[in-house]
């Protein structure tokens, strides 16, 4: 059968294979289709094909064997065309009144009788004659958005990919369709390669090729990795690609000669005699690198020993330094029970340019950057504080009694003029002025923030990097940290001792035995460390859901909101995406006087606690004072900031979010793809972050997911209470669990290079 219709509502999907469960709204009443159908979008105009059967357990659905997006020929097409943002000043709910008002005569009317536009509540006289200049004069990008629909481009990414290319789209879309995946945000190698496929493009063309190539590196950077192996990217295009492989390999060679990736032999083979005749140079591996990791590595390499040059050396000064730091000591009571690591951590920043400080929790890293900063102040020194997010920075300076900021704030990033990626207002043509810099929570940063970092620094200052090596690496791609200390080239001190006061704490005590590999036994008698035994997932939603409400808030006097759960992967019932369901359910019903709007799969609630889940340097943000009076304003809100959800004006169709340190950003509906709802997050997603409580329900996973490392990261989360809620094997299997995921990062060969 064939039926047209809008799709309504996303009921399942599957990213990997496009497989979905849809509504279809017709004039004839809503139907269910399924189907692999990976470029249909909510809202779009669809002709679909396929074969109506009984389900024994969902009832009536249309299996979908091929289906075709249509040009706006009907009142539900139409308006979802002018709720689209298309023409300004028109949302969803106008569109639907206007089309309600005229059907299909809808843009005659908007082009021949503009003033009829008045007839619509909302719409004056003047508005009318606005919204028809704009449907005249948008004629080109109206041809554009229907040339796009009918291509597999839904509405809003059709508005958006014109708004870049202009007329020029249909030369863009002949000759090399790949450019979308580069100038448009949104549109990956997938989406692209449909468009080229549906043009004719060949199966083995030069740009499909090389074009797969360049995603799969820059998915890779995704992962974590800034290169791939030359073996694991020819697999990795073979199999998305379905060419041969002598092709993937020619057109690889041919990216190597013009530079568009960087192919570096492994540091090893560096350090061996290849005359020894069981090594064969020819048989390594070459490491290939999109240009602008492999560059970004090397910057950062060179700045950093740069950085670590500029040392105090003579014995006379030093004798003097130590002096000036026992007398600090002595009038600072905190400092008193500095011991001799410590004390030489400290010195070691005093005399050399670049220091790095490891350890562990209840180590006494916050003790060794006070002492930092009452030294150098009382040198005179002028000192700037830096994390890589905004708890982070708020944490440091509550412990430090100094401002603090985010390594954003601190280098003033903004958005870069091409509204395309971050302008950094600090660089090396107006470097920090500070004397000293001193950056904590290091594990977090990756080698693109790290190179923004280094480049506003100069030769001549104290720069010392704190962090816990042991930690998950970066979200972002790069090992900054690790590979830093790994290559034994900066002076770098490991704080191990565990300190009288932290001690006391289960929660210190036990992540460095998880963190050693050694056994964690429940122990009823812990007050900060608490085992909920539960072996069935609903059950342990249940208790998940109880600790929020009822147990937890008074027993760490905190707010239910400032409790975080932390789960290991999205996927899977005890995954990031049901538990929030399941958590909004439970903390944030429905209710007649809370305004929601779905976006995608997720209902956003009015009082919903949320994450930005992309950096976005354009948004603007401001903190109101008395009266809703905004009192200071900027820009920039970052991959991992956690917020509420204070109103949504079903009206102007507007999200505001309260941030961290009261800052309050606008959404648009569109703008919600950025914002994921926040009851639970990824263990990788709270790096840097620190909660009154952590609940960790656990009881199955993946094998890479369920490992040491991660359980270390979300337990350290932690300021006054962990409460594992499942399976004590599941959490003890953890611990044994040492494997990590592979992550392919070149920094520590690039520093070798450099020395």
């Amino acid at each position: 059968m064939t039926i047209e219709g809008a799709i309504g509502h996303v009921v399942y999907e599957n990213e990997k294979n496009g497989y979905k469960v849809m509504t279809l709204e017709t004039q004839d009443g809503e139907y269910t289709i399924v189907g692999l159908m990976p470029l249909a979008e909510i809202g779009d105009y669809v002709q679909v094909e396929g074969e109506y059967l009984e389900h024994p357990m969902y009832g009536p659905q249309i299996k979908v064997t091929s289906y075709e997006r249509k040009m706006p020929q009907d009142v539900i097409s139409i308006r979802n065309y002018l709720g689209s943002g298309a023409i300004k000043g028109i949302g969803e709910k106008l569109a639907a009144r206007i089309v309600d008002k005229f059907g299909t005569d809808t843009f005659r009317i908007m082009e021949e009788e503009p003033e009829r536009l008045s007839e619509v509540k909302g719409i004056s006289q003047g508005k009318a004659y606005e919204i028809a200049a704009q449907v005249q004069g948008k004629r080109q990008l109206r041809d554009a958005i229907i040339f796009l629909q009918n291509l597999g481009i839904g509405t809003s990414m059709a508005v958006r990919i014109y708004e870049i290319y202009k007329e020029n789209i249909y030369n863009v879309l002949r000759v090399n369709p790949y450019d979308l995946v580069e100038k448009v945000s949104g549109i990956g190698f997938k989406t692209a390669d449909a468009i080229a496929l549906r043009q004719g493009l060949a199966f083995d063309s030069e740009f499909r090729i090389c074009a797969a190539m360049t995603h799969l590196l820059q998915e890779a950077g995704g992962e974590g990795h800034t290169y791939l192996p030359k073996g694991e990217l020819v697999a990795r295009a073979q199999e998305l690609l379905q060419v041969d492989v002598t092709l993937v390999e020619k057109n690889l060679t041919d990216m190597i000669l013009t530079r568009t990736v960087i192919a570096k032999k492994p540091m090893f083979l560096m350090n061996m005699d290849v005359s020894d005749e069981t090594v064969d140079p020819a048989e390594a591996d070459p490491e290939i690198y999109l240009a602008a990791y492999y560059y970004t590595e090397l910057a950062v390499a060179r700045k950093l020993t740069d950085l670590a040059s500029a040392s105090i050396r003579t014995k006379e000064k030093k004798e003097q330094i130590e002096a000036e730091l026992d007398r600090v000591i002595e009038e600072e009571t905190q400092l008193k029970e500095l011991d001799e690591n410590q004390r030489l951590a400290v010195l070691t920043a005093i005399t050399h340019g670049l220091t790095i400080v490891t350890g562990g929790p209840g180590t006494g890293k916050t003790t060794i950057i006070n002492a930092m900063i009452r030294y150098f102040q009382k040198k005179g020194h002028t000192i700037a504080l830096a994390a890589p997010t905004g708890r982070a920075a708020k944490r440091m300076s509550e412990t430090t009694g100094h401002e603090a900021k985010t390594i954003h704030r601190l280098l003033e990033v903004s958005g870069a003029p091409d509204g395309a990626g971050m302008k950094f207002g600090r660089d090396e043509f107006t470097p920090l002025e500070e004397d000293v810099v001193i950056v904590d929570e290091m594990s977090m940063v990756d080698i693109f923030l790290m190179n923004g970092l280094l480049k506003a620094l100069v030769r001549g200052m104290h720069v010392v990097l704190v962090g816990d090596v042991d930690q998950l690496p970066s979200v972002g791609p790069g090992c900054v940290l690790r590979d830093i200390i790994a290559s034994e080239r900066f002076p770098v001190v490991k704080l191990t001792k565990i300190f009288r006061q932290a001690a006391m704490s289960d929660i210190i005590i036990n992540a460095h035995k998880i963190n050693r590999g050694q056994d964690v036994q429940p122990d009823p008698k812990s007050r900060d460390f608490l085992f909920v035994k539960r072996d069935v997932a609903a059950q342990i939603i249940g208790a998940t859901i109880t600790l929020l409400r009822e147990k937890l808030p008074d027993y760490v006097h905190a707010p239910v909101r400032d409790i975080q759960v932390l789960t290991p992967m999205r996927k899977g019932v005890l995954g990031v995406e049901n538990l929030n369901r399941e958590l909004q359910n439970a903390l944030n019903p429905p209710r007649e006087n809370l305004r929601e709007k779905e976006a995608g799969n997720i209902i956003f609630r009015e009082g919903d606690k949320v994450m930005q889940i992309r950096n976005n340097y354009q948004k603007e943000w401001e903190v109101r004072g008395k009266f809703n009076i905004p009192i200071a304003k900027g820009m920039g809100v970052f991959n991992g900031d956690l917020g509420i959800i204070k109103t949504i004006n079903l009206f102007t169709e507007r999200v505001e979010v309260e941030f961290d340190e009261g800052r309050i950003a606008e959404y648009t509906y569109a703008e919600l793809e950025e914002l994921d709802q926040a009851y639970a997050v990824t263990i990788h997603k709270s790096q840097g972050s620190e909660y009154p409580a952590v609940i960790l329900p656990l009881l199955s996973g993946p094998m890479m997911l369920m490992n040491r490392n991660l359980l270390y990261t979300a337990v350290t989360r932690a300021k006054s209470c962990v409460t594992v809620v499942g399976s004590v094997e599941t959490f003890r299997g953890m611990i044994r669990n040492e494997r990590q995921m592979m992550r392919y990062s070149g920094l520590q060969e690039r520093l070798a290079e450099v020395l």
